[in-house]
C-alpha cells in the first residue's frame, strides 16, 4: 500500500519525507478534489500504524483472518491507486 501510494506522489513530481506524509498528500490533493474516498486514507493510516506496532512493538499478534483482511484491503487500495495513475 505504501509503495502504491508513493507512486502517486512520484507521478505528481513529489518525493515523500515520511510514511504519514503520503497519506496527508493524498488526502489534501485527491480526497479534497473528490477523486479518492477518504476511507482509503484511513485504511492507509491504519495499516501504517499496524506495521509500526508489528515492527517496533512486542504486543501485536495477527491472526490468519487479520492477514487475509489486510491482503484484501491492500488489493482494493492498489486498484484505487491504479485509477489515480491513469
Amino acid at each position: 500500500m505504501f509503495h502504491a501510494a508513493r507512486s502517486i506522489l512520484f507521478k505528481d513530481g513529489y518525493r515523500e519525507k515520511s510514511h504519514a506524509c503520503i497519506a496527508r498528500y493524498l488526502e489534501g490533493t485527491y480526497v479534497k478534489k473528490g477523486q479518492l474516498d477518504k476511507k482509503f486514507i484511513d485504511l492507509l493510516d491504519h495499516h501504517r500504524e499496524i506495521r509500526h506496532q508489528n515492527q517496533y512493538g512486542f504486543q501485536l499478534y495477527a491472526s490468519e483472518e487479520d492477514c487475509k483482511n489486510s491482503l484484501d484491503t491492500a488489493e482494493k487500495f492498489l486498484n484505487e491507486m491504479r485509477k489515480l495513475v491513469k
